[in-house]
């Protein structure tokens, strides 16, 4: 008898628990949509054009264009049967690695330092969803247990008044 309702409080229980994951969830994503657009609002051209620039200097895309290009250079430079503009040691090509290096460095820098305050920022709204969710699940367990309790109530009463029927036969 008691099992079936035992099977029943578990379903409401993760009935609760999906609602407040969705509650939290849809929370959790309009607050990053209104991050996004804070970001969008507040950041100037230049920092954005610095996160545009360090996104791409630190992806595969860049690793595979800087090999191509460096190996284009190099094979250019020492066929025989082309014009040579940087014979080996490759001093120009030492240059231009120098020069990316000494822009992209900072850019990155620059975009990371933003990307880290951005990520603090985030880290406080998520502890006080988190505390928020954690209060609600409090709630429902308080008023679960106060609902237990009283079905215990309710089941003495009945087995109370079943002890009595069975006396008075």
């Amino acid at each position: 008898m008691f099992s079936k309702g035992k099977h029943t409080r578990d379903i409401n229980f993760q009935k609760i628990n999906q609602r407040i994951e969705h509650i939290v969830d849809n929370y959790e994503n309009q607050i990053i949509k209104h991050i996004n657009s804070e970001y969008q609002t507040q950041t100037k051209w230049s920092d954005r054009l610095a996160d545009k620039i360090a996104a791409f200097g630190g992806s595969w895309g860049f690793i595979l264009f800087f090999a191509v290009f460096l190996i284009v250079w190099m094979t250019w430079n020492m066929l025989s049967f082309t014009t040579h503009f940087d014979d080996p040691p490759f001093i120009l090509l030492n240059l231009i690695l120098s020069f990316v290096a000494s822009f992209q460095a900072p850019i990155i820098l620059m975009s990371q330092n933003r990307q880290s305050a951005r990520d603090k920022h985030e880290a406080v709204i998520d502890f006080a969803i988190n505390f928020k969710a954690e209060q609600e699940i409090d709630d429902i367990h308080r008023d679960l247990h106060e609902v237990e309790n009283k079905i215990e109530d309710i089941r003495k009463m009945l087995l109370k008044l079943e002890k009595n029927n069975e006396t008075n036969k």
